[in-house]
C-alpha cells in the first residue's frame, strides 16, 4: 500500500511526498518514501487537483458520486522500464477517475518536457481528458511531449518507484497489490541559506 502526503504553498512550487508500502507475491511488504515537487507556477490547476484528491477534502464527485480522494485506490498500471500509474477513483481498474473539477478538465500545459525520468504526469484518454490518474515515468518519454501533463518530479524515493516498477508486467497488470492506505498533507519546511 501507499500512502500520500503533501507539503504545499499556493500558486507555487509545492512539495509533495508519498509514503509506500508494497505488498510482493511472498506477502513481504516493502515500505519507503516517495517526495515529490509539484509544479504549482507552472500547473496550478492541475496541481490543486493532485493535491485535493490527496487530501480528500473535496467531499464526492458530481459525476460518479464516489469520493475524491486517492485513499485506497491502486497502482493499476504497472509496465516496467515505462511507467507506473494510478488514481483511478472511480473504478480502479484503469477505465474510471473523476478530477475536482467534474469528470474532466482541459491540458493545462506541455510546457514541462518528458525529458527525465520519474516526472509526475496526468494520465488521459486523449486530449483534454485529466481526471484523477497519474503517472511516473520510470524511463524518458519524449513521444508524451505535448500529450500529457507535466506538473511534478520525484526529489527522493526513486527506490521505491523503482521497487514499485519491479512488480509490473509487460502487459501492465501488476503482480502485486500497490494501494493507497493513506494521504494527508505536510507543512512546507524553508531553510533560509545565507552565505
Amino acid at each position: 500500500s501507499i500512502s500520500l502526503f503533501l507539503i504545499s504553498r499556493p500558486k507555487t512550487n509545492t512539495l509533495s511526498s508519498s509514503i509506500a508500502e508494497i505488498s510482493n507475491n511472498d506477502s513481504v511488504p516493502t515500505k519507503g518514501r516517495i517526495i515529490l515537487g509539484l509544479f504549482g507556477k507552472v500547473a496550478p490547476k492541475t496541481v490543486e487537483n493532485f493535491r485535493s484528491l490527496c487530501l480528500c477534502d473535496k467531499g464526492k464527485g458530481i459525476v460518479s458520486g464516489k469520493p475524491l480522494c486517492y485513499k485506497g485506490s491502486k497502482f493499476h498500471r504497472i509496465i516496467p522500464n515505462f511507467i507506473i500509474q494510478g488514481g483511478d477513483i472511480t473504478d480502479d481498474n484503469g477505465v474510471g477517475g473523476e478530477s475536482i473539477y467534474g469528470g474532466y478538465f482541459e491540458d493545462e500545459t506541455f510546457e514541462v518536457l518528458h525529458n527525465k525520468l520519474y516526472l509526475l504526469n496526468m494520465a488521459n484518454k486523449g486530449p483534454d481528458t485529466n481526471g484523477s490518474q497519474f503517472f511516473i515515468n520510470t524511463v524518458k518519454t519524449s513521444w508524451l511531449d505535448n500529450k500529457n501533463v507535466v506538473f511534478g518530479v520525484v526529489l527522493s524515493g526513486f527506490e521505491v518507484v523503482d521497487q514499485i516498477d519491479a512488480v509490473g508486467s509487460n502487459g501492465g497488470e501488476p503482480k502485486a497489490d500497490v494501494v493507497v492506505k493513506s494521504s494527508g498533507e505536510l507543512p512546507l519546511v524553508v531553510i533560509d541559506k545565507k552565505e
